[in-house]
């Protein structure tokens, strides 16, 4: 799984002209899902997600998670991602899992994202064509890969 998360002070999903999350302060987490991901994937990134301290403490220090300031989250599924650029200028999506694959980990992750903050998460509509705003706090961007635990 890879993730783009973005330190934001205000985001919304909007699906064919009707807002479908909005979001104050909080997260808005772009998920990519590819075939070899797995139940113990969506349990790491979760966590990860949920525990990052990239929000300021009252001295200005990013060392606040989401969950310690009752952030909100949006978790919007992104298949371009996983996106391939090495061989010329049209992408290939080929890593990026068959829907019959991502929208059960996507559910899943969702419900454990939910657990883990505490509280219902807002989300986009798989495969919808959607409207995506956000205003970056910061800005604070971060790049996590299941692959590459670091």
């Amino acid at each position: 799984m890879r993730a783009v998360i973005q330190r934001v002070s205000e985001a919304s999903v909007t699906i064919e002209g009707n807002i479908r999350s909005s979001i104050r302060s909080g997260l808005l987490v772009l998920l990519g899902i590819e075939d070899a991901d797995t139940a113990e994937d969506i349990g790491w990134l979760s966590r990860k997600i949920t525990q990052i301290r990239i929000f300021n403490d009252e001295h200005g220090v990013m060392n606040r998670s989401v969950t310690d300031t009752g952030g909100d989250i949006i978790v919007v599924s992104q298949f371009t991602l996983h996106a391939s650029t090495k061989k010329g200028n049209r992408p290939s999506y080929i890593r990026a899992a068959k829907p019959e694959v991502s929208v059960p980990l996507y559910e899943a992750f969702v419900k454990q994202i939910e657990e883990d903050l505490g509280k219902k998460v807002g989300t986009g509509e798989f495969g919808a064509d959607m409207k995506v705003a956000l205003v970056n706090d910061g800005p604070v961007t971060i790049i996590i890969d299941t692959r590459d635990k670091q």
